[in-house]
């Protein structure tokens, strides 16, 4: 990890970023959701129980810092993009319908950093809770799809002396001495007050108790406050507003992924994949204008790619000046090199997350879904390493020469063999539970830890028994779902039967 080190001290100190934990109550199938996140999160469960719903709850958090309320509500998967109805965001049972959807976000923010015009932003605090509600409002007339109406925003910091019951991953107080600065005397930035139509966002000013709030109806506002921020009357909230902004979903597409580049593409790799000739060749060439060996960059990805495939002894980026093109090749052992278009799914999604392991403007919030998808069991332990590369852990930043930034990583799966694979403490299980409220009983998400982490110590989930777990890890069809006589599964040879657990018995 030579290269890693090296780009990183190029880059200096990098932004110092975490969402630590997340309360999420009337969205989709989330009802009184309260989950703390660490710098690598895995969420395993079955399909449909509503883990893609907990991601999409934190990019539409995102949404809501960078754009309108309906914008954002838009732009969620399979609801509002699809069917335009924005209703459909709010947990129903039939055609019932709760009236408000409530976040509640608490996160480590960079200490200084710039607004939407690059202006030089210096925050008060850097620890703080982010709160939103919203309502569903009916519009009359060619909108019937209806709009948001933002019901509370707040936002407020998080004290030195609150850090240890709010960051129970943290190892030691020179760890939250570090990263959670406080020089602000009154607690509240943005806060709520009044009811109905009297409701008032009150903007307060970021140096203190000083001067009177800037006061905003709430009904008639098309966007969060925090939104509208900015470096001049809201330093904090406009760092906090930036630090939900680089949260986003991975959907890495493998047709994305094949696409050259054109010498004027954005350096970034985009959120399906795209620009990763060009986000390479940057990486190799430009890091910020440092002197990297370019040789030293494309070797180390080689490396992390060869953890995949054996095969693969090399990774460059052709640029071809004729056509102003910028390609990535493979190269295996024979030296035979091969176009991104030849690659497989895995290679390329697994290459992809190399790029951003040392990448050293890469940092917030990663969601990723199934990064399993692809890849060959064998492989899973690289790819799961790969993933936890792509975070800092929290011990590893209590090193006074460590700079690099607090990056992290939330992925789910349905696949036991990732499961198998991640730290005791990452693992956050997606249950299906019967929730009855007045005359309705529904579904809901419910989330457990395993006993014994720091999650347990949180008291915001319960545990999930050793059977179930068992059970979970060993997906054998039990007595009664067997296959007919006539095409007999491997499970039911007679020389793998006696090594076949029972966990019906444990589960039970």
């Amino acid at each position: 990890m030579i290269v890693s080190g090296l780009i990183a001290g190029l880059c200096g100190d990098i932004l110092r970023t975490m969402l630590t934990r997340l309360r999420v109550s009337g969205f989709k199938n989330l009802v009184d959701i309260d989950i703390s996140f660490g710098p690598f999160t895995c969420i395993a469960g079955a399909n449909g129980v509503g883990k893609s719903n907990l991601l999409d709850a934190i990019v539409f958090l995102s949404k809501l810092s960078d754009g309108s309320l309906n914008e954002a509500a838009l732009s969620v998967r399979d609801q509002g993009a699809r069917t335009g109805d924005i209703r459909g965001l709010f947990h129903h049972v039939g055609e019932e319908y709760v009236e408000e959807m409530t976040f509640e976000a608490e996160m480590i923010i960079p200490e200084t950093g710039t607004d939407d015009l690059g202006q030089q932003a210096t925050a008060s605090s850097t620890f703080v809770q982010y709160a939103v509600s919203l309502r569903y409002r009916r519009d009359e007339g060619s909108r019937a799809m209806g709009s948001l109406e933002l019901v509370k925003e707040e936002l407020k910091h998080i004290t030195l002396g609150e850090a240890t019951q709010h960051l129970p991953f943290a190892p030691s107080r020179a760890w939250r001495n570090r990263f959670i600065k406080n020089q602000r005397r009154t607690p509240k930035y943005i806060s709520t007050e009044g009811s109905g139509e009297d409701r008032v966002i009150n903007v307060h000013q970021d140096g203190g108790s000083s001067g009177k709030p800037q006061k905003l109806r709430a009904a008639n506002l098309p966007r969060t406050v925090l939104s509208a921020s900015n470096s001049a009357e809201s330093p904090t909230a406009t760092l906090v507003k930036r630090e939900m902004q680089s949260w986003r979903l991975l959907q890495l597409e493998p047709s994305a992924l094949r696409e050259p580049d054109h010498f004027t593409a954005p350096v970034e790799m985009a959120s399906d994949g795209a620009h990763l000739p060009a986000a390479m060749y940057h990486l190799a060439n430009f890091p910020n204008g440092g002197n990297v060996d370019s040789a030293a960059v494309y070797t180390e990805l080689a490396n992390r790619v060869s953890q995949l495939l054996d095969d693969v002894r090399s990774v460059h980026v052709d640029r071809d000046e004729r056509r102003q093109l910028l390609t990535v090749y493979v190269g295996g052992r024979d030296g035979t090199t091969y176009p991104a278009r030849s690659l497989s799914d895995g290679t390329l999604r697994f290459l992809a997350l190399a790029v951003l392991s040392i990448e050293p403007d890469s940092r917030g919030v990663i969601c990723m879904e199934e990064p399993e998808n692809g890849i060959h069991p064998e492989s899973i332990p690289a790819m799961i390493q790969l993933l936890r590369d792509l975070t800092t852990e929290v011990g590893e930043m209590e090193q006074p020469h460590q700079e690099n930034g607090l990056r992290q990583v939330i992925i789910n799966t349905h696949s036991p063999s990732v499961v198998m694979q991640v730290p005791e403490d990452s693992l956050v299980m997606a249950e299906p539970v019967e929730i009855t409220r007045g005359n309705h009983t529904f579904k809901a998400l419910q989330l457990r830890s395993l006993t014994g982490t720091w999650r347990e110590k949180t008291g915001c989930m319960s545990t999930i028994s050793k059977g179930r777990l068992l059970a979970y890890l060993n997906p054998v069809a039990r007595d009664g779902q067997d296959s007919p006589q006539s095409s007999r599964r491997v499970i039911d040879r007679p020389d793998i039967q006696q090594y076949r657990f029972d966990f019906a018995e444990i589960a039970r």
